[in-house]
């Protein structure tokens, strides 16, 4: 729950995972909750649970369903925000959509998908028909970048005064204390698999240009981890890469600090929040030109950009900055002035309410009989 005062119109966030366990959509969500400029009543649903306890998907999706009707019955007024991106995350909101209507309770989409369009395009004619009418009846449609927005005008019709690009945001963790360590610190924070680029990392790491060079990689998060854990030891990696498995907030920040270089070469994002924490935190990050991150980062001034699925271009990327510290302070500081002028989390906030409240002021339901 957000620091709001008691009585405060309220904006229920409805997220798979929650704040907890919802991957970057969660994490964007608790930093929300967390800030000083929030003047509204931020809550979390979780609509799934964790990961691993895909079996109780449905009881969460109920009570998520439940909550929605005692906001109708209370007359509170209440904003239902559902983030959506696509698969199961589209089931969940095609219910909670229509659950929505049928109590005349207001929703905004928050759409956080790495390539939406491409999930649409999956679907059949009836589902894509379902999605244009959930998006259609939403109060607004938040995008993270053009292309987003392009997807929803174009192929969900949305008129293009309903949607709003909100790029994510994170905290400022304050300016960057180097550390005395003279081996280079280089960190993957995501999910272990193919669409984070992770085996053309290891490609890269394992790559001649990286021989003899004094660094060390961290990779922390879930996914296939004892499968690459296998790997780094294939490739004689084992005494300089390190897989943690997932790690919390608070560890991934800790990592985050003694690190000198972010690597998250993902083939797909919306915009990551890797990335945003990196540039945050004063790192020389290294990332690909993927969704909303082709739009607002410029290689060679405030990152290092390589093709996705480039295994040679990402080891000259990462065998440059380990090789030149002088590379790395001048893209991290780059990088944390773009930041601060565009993505910290208190100007988010404001602008979030800001864009939501004639829709959250008016929505206080008509109190219904049981």
């Amino acid at each position: 729950m957000s620091r709001a005062a008691s009585g405060a119109p309220r904006i229920r966030h409805y997220v798979a995972g929650g704040a907890e366990h919802g991957g970057g959509i969660g994490r964007l969500v608790g930093y929300i909750l967390s800030s000083r400029s929030t003047g509204f009543d931020h809550r979390v649903v979780d609509t799934r649970g964790p990961r691993l306890s895909i079996l109780r998907s449905p009881a969460h999706l109920v009570h998520a369903m439940s909550v929605l009707v005692a906001d109708s019955l209370r007359g509170h007024p209440t904003l239902h925000h559902f983030h959506i991106a696509g698969r199961g995350s589209t089931v969940r909101k095609l219910v909670l959509g229509h659950w929505a209507r049928l109590l005349r309770a207001p929703y905004v989409l928050h759409l956080h998908d790495y390539d939406y369009a491409q999930d649409l395009a999956r679907r059949s004619r009836w589902q894509r028909h379902r999605l244009r009418s959930l998006f259609q009846n939403a109060e607004r449609v938040i995008v993270l970048g053009h292309r987003d927005r392009e997807t929803v005008n174009r192929a969900l019709g949305v008129p293009a005064e309903r949607i709003a690009l909100l790029r994510n945001c994170v905290p400022d963790p304050g300016p960057r204390v180097p550390g005395g360590s003279a081996t280079v610190e280089i960190i993957f924070l995501g999910q272990l698999g193919p669409r984070k680029g992770v085996p053309e990392l290891f490609a890269a790491l394992s790559d001649p240009l990286m021989a003899g060079g004094n660094w060390h990689a961290t990779l922390a998060g879930d996914g296939s981890v004892e499968t690459y854990r296998a790997d780094a030891e294939s490739l004689g990696l084992s005494s300089q890469v390190h897989l943690t498995g997932w790690v919390d907030a608070d560890e991934a920040a800790r990592l985050r600090a003694r690190a000198d270089i972010l690597v998250l070469p993902s083939h797909a994002e919306g915009f990551a929040m890797a990335v945003l924490e990196g540039l945050a935190q004063g790192l020389a990050v290294v990332t690909t030109p993927v969704g909303a991150q082709g739009e607002v980062l410029v290689d060679g001034e405030t990152c290092l950009l390589v093709p996705p699925g480039d295994c040679e271009a990402l080891a000259r990327a990462l065998a440059r900055l380990v090789a030149d510290p002088d590379l790395r302070a001048r893209l991290g500081k780059a990088g944390r002035a773009l930041f601060l002028s565009r993505f910290d989390i208190e100007g988010y906030a404001r602008a979030f309410e800001e864009l939501l409240a004639d829709h959250l002021h008016a929505a206080a339901p008509v109190p219904r009989s049981a």
